[in-house]
């Protein structure tokens, strides 16, 4: 049996972290033997996480990073590589590539080395970073890029042999919704967030951080409420800046017509109290829970940034418009909030083009791919 060993860092569970939940559960279907090592600090042991990797009965070896550049990991990384003997080590995320790189090196036996490119964060322009990713793309057997835009960013910044990176999107684990269920669930979830079952509602489900561009969601809909009134906004997640977002709020005059859930474990489930997913982020990985949004038939407005683009149909599945731009993003909230024939339609597209390009089974299939060609 293939046996893998994956390598992240954690200290959130976001995306990236998302998405191996349910890589590594497919994997496993697949009868690949694939275990997780997660690295975390000292403070943040992620007991959850690794509870929700352990629910899925994907092995999990837990190893505390003290520091960013920490001289007593790589030889604790070495000692589990060395006991798991994997056939290949895949990393995630920075300090994973770096120490997971030391540790195949210095494995016994022969351990392929794959990296997954998860975002295009700034400071992997900056040095030391650019010269150190620059010497690990060297390394590597082979590396998946979760998005064309990814992909290029490595090459370009990076200096990624073109020969050795693939892109592999996500794709979601989802069971499709007949109407009924999705119209009895939109009752109870209004019902319990306190929302009128037919005001048109925007909702915005992310980390509550500057990437996130949160502000200019809560300045746009303040323009929208002057032509919708009955128009409410909900946001779902928390993060560093939720005080000073619940304050924006205030100040604009939108309090009573804003919701902040804070942290929530059922996003597939609440996107069906939305009619629109508002996405203002200024940069983004992938943008996972756009896939959310789409496998409950909800059209998606978002900044045409990073991978974006990939995912949103613009004009079929959603609308797309640039990054700070409020006057842009108001209008589409006003065009689809204000057209629900429209909604409904954009919705079944993107449901449709889930099913055909983001599906799990297809990502662990093209995973399963490269593995073969790396042993």
């Amino acid at each position: 049996m293939l046996r893998v060993a994956h390598v992240i860092k954690v200290t959130t569970i976001a995306g990236a972290e998302t998405h191996l939940l349910t890589l590594l559960a497919g994997l496993r279907a697949r009868q690949v033997d694939a275990q997780i090592i997660v690295l975390v600090e000292p403070r943040t042991p992620m007991d959850d996480y690794v509870q929700a990797l352990e629910r899925r009965g994907i092995p999990v070896q837990r190893l505390t990073i003290f520091a960013d550049m920490d001289p007593t990991l790589p030889p604790r990384l070495r000692a589990l590589v060395r006991l798991m003997k994997p056939h290949i080590l895949h990393t995630h995320l920075f300090h994973a590539d770096l120490y997971g790189a030391i540790a195949a090196k210095w494995a016994l036996r022969r351990t392929a080395l794959i990296t997954s490119r998860h975002n295009d964060n700034a400071f992997r322009r900056r040095e030391p970073y650019r010269s150190l990713n620059h010497r690990l793309w060297q390394m590597v057997d082979a590396g998946i890029a979760i998005s064309d835009s990814i992909a290029r960013f490595a090459v370009e910044v990076e200096g990624a042999p073109l020969p050795k990176i693939q892109t592999i999107r996500y794709g979601l684990d989802y069971r499709a919704q007949r109407l009924p269920e999705r119209r009895a669930e939109r009752v109870t979830l209004r019902d319990q967030l306190g929302l009128d079952v037919d005001a048109p509602v925007a909702g915005i489900v992310c980390r509550l951080v500057e990437q996130k561009g949160v502000s200019y969601g809560l300045q746009a809909f303040a323009h929208v409420l002057k032509q919708i009134p009955a128009a409410r906004l909900v946001i779902a997640g928390d993060g560093p800046l939720r005080n000073e977002l619940e304050a924006e709020a205030a100040v604009l005059g939108i309090e009573s017509a804003v919701r902040f859930l804070g942290w929530r474990d059922d996003v597939p489930q609440l996107m069906n109290a939305f009619d629109v997913l508002l996405m203002p982020s200024l940069w983004e990985g992938f943008g996972l829970v756009i896939l959310e949004a789409m496998s409950r038939q909800v059209p998606v407005i978002a900044s045409a940034v990073s991978a974006i683009p990939e995912i949103v149909a613009h004009g079929e599945t959603g609308l797309l418009v640039p990054p700070r731009d409020v006057d842009a993003m108001t209008a589409a909230l006003i065009q689809l909030l204000g057209d629900a024939p429209l909604r409904r339609h954009m919705g079944m597209l993107a449901e449709d083009r889930l099913e055909t390009r983001f599906t799990a089974r297809r990502m662990v299939d093209e995973t399963i791919r490269l593995y073969g060609k790396v042993i």
